[in-house]
């Protein structure tokens, strides 16, 4: 089976485009499903978190959008905001070869009105979370009467978070018959039920390998949550990760231990389901542009976290449902990457141990913690750190804007920013933190696009 993306039946303009973003040879899952997928078949595809699926649908979408018509044409359901964005954002890049196409979001977080005005305008494509899909399709604001494919990306995780009756509900207000795309890290029954109710003679697409070749799995018995803390200060000490996302199983837990590493002098930050959605919009970013090191999470965060590679997973609590811990280890270790996952569990949770042991076919050993002596490393600080700016997408900022801000006249070296994300009302950009108060001196003291604007400097 060839692996090059021109072997494909698509149109030259959205090939060319491949080439200028890097996409040359197609991974295993996209040389797989692609050509049933361009055929028109319902497909199932069970692939682990940073396969390329996202260009399996996305490529397909486009090929055949109707770009005259501002019908919704294609629906895809993600299980969080996080993804929902993330495959935006590569549907976009996809999409630049081909004009006036319309991509929007709804995902909970923002205002229904404002999402009500950009349905009312028309969209091509629409990408969002079961819950306020639901919500617009009982407000009648949603048109699902021209679809023809439909997408559930990450299906089990949807099912994990509780979505089942909200994705029954969305299925069911769908007149026509679409082509179906169901995309799933694993298949368990629940999932087969789904694909039997919605698709006709599916194709299964099954990658072989699984997340376990890619990624180093460790354990450590500990006795006492008083060792585990101790046991990931061990690690961090001597790994000293870049990034490193930390599962706890609960929100208290993910406070607690966010607050100990803190004091511990680790730059880390917290994220759970209690936040405000301009808190947790602002901790992503700044894991995500390298501001700080650790996240610590619950499993909110296991997908759809915009993240290339991370260093390392560590759980601090094994989950409890096998699937679960797939999708958590699956974070690291992406797209060809190798990747280290850490796990602690007490005596008392070694029947997780067992079922981890059944599904992965293999022995578990016990792992050794670090040498007390590695406590005397010093710390790395993170590369960079963020600034907040006071202007965005409302306001016509475009990331180009604050990049010219920042180089211009006695500012900082291009090769100095980073990742700069742009919001509705506000904007991120990542600096160097040798040069952030500078970098922030200037856009105080100069203008960008003509305007003077508020900056800030988010703390460690």
């Amino acid at each position: 089976m060839s692996l090059k993306f021109s072997t494909l039946v698509l149109n030259p303009k959205l090939l060319e485009n491949l080439k200028t973003l890097g996409f040359q040879q197609m991974t295993p899952v996209q040389a797989e499903a692609l050509p049933a997928v361009l055929s028109q078949k319902d497909v199932i595809v069970q692939a682990k978190t940073g396969s390329g699926k996202t260009a399996v649908f996305g490529l397909h979408l486009l090929e055949n959008l109707n770009t005259e018509s501002l019908d919704i044409q294609c629906l895809v359901l993600c299980p969080t905001r996080e993804l929902a964005d993330q495959v935006a954002t590569e549907l976009r890049k996809f999409a630049r070869a081909i004009a006036n196409v319309k991509i929007i979001t709804l995902c909970g977080g923002v205002p229904l009105r404002k999402q009500v005005n950009s349905l009312e305008v028309g969209a091509h494509i629409v990408i969002g979370t079961p819950g306020r899909i639901e919500d617009h399709l009982k407000r009648g604001t949603l048109d699902l009467s021209e679809l023809n494919v439909l997408v559930l990306d990450e299906a089990d995780r949807m099912l994990d978070m509780g979505f089942e009756k909200q994705v029954d509900f969305i299925t069911e207000q769908i007149s026509n018959q679409p082509q179906v795309l169901l995309f799933s890290a694993t298949y368990p029954k629940e999932i087969e039920a789904i694909a039997k109710k919605l698709m006709s003679q599916p194709v299964m697409v099954k990658v072989a390998g699984d997340t376990a070749t890619d990624i180093k799995q460790k354990f450590y018995k500990v006795a006492d949550n008083e060792a585990r803390l101790e046991g990931i200060q061990l690690i961090l000490h001597q790994d000293q990760p870049d990034s490193v996302l930390v599962f706890c199983n609960t929100k208290s837990d993910v406070k607690a231990l966010a607050k100990a590493l803190g004091e511990l002098g680790f730059y880390v930050l917290a994220l759970h389901g209690e936040m405000e959605q301009k808190d947790r919009d602002q901790t992503l970013i700044r894991f995500s542009n390298n501001s700080t090191s650790i996240l610590v999470a619950t499993d909110i965060a296991a997908r759809g976290l915009d993240i290339n590679q991370l260093d390392a997973v560590i759980n601090y609590h094994v989950a409890s449902d096998v699937a679960v811990y797939m999708h958590r280890i699956g974070r690291t270790g992406r797209a060809g990457f190798k990747g280290i996952a850490h796990s602690f569990y007490a005596d008392k949770e070694s029947y997780k141990m067992t079922r981890l042991e059944e599904y992965l076919q293999v022995k578990i050993d016990n792992s050794q913690l670090p040498e007390k002596s590695v406590l005397s490393h010093k710390l790395i600080k993170p590369k960079m750190m963020t600034l907040r700016i006071s202007g965005g997408k409302k306001q016509k900022l475009r990331a180009g804007d604050i990049l010219g801000a920042l180089t211009a006249e006695h500012g900082i070296q291009g090769s100095q920013v980073g990742k700069i994300s742009l919001f509705e009302d506000c904007a991120y950009v990542a600096v160097e933190r040798k040069v952030a108060q500078k970098a922030m001196n200037k856009l105080i003291n100069d203008k960008i696009k003509g305007k003077n604007v508020k900056v800030w400097l988010l703390k460690d």
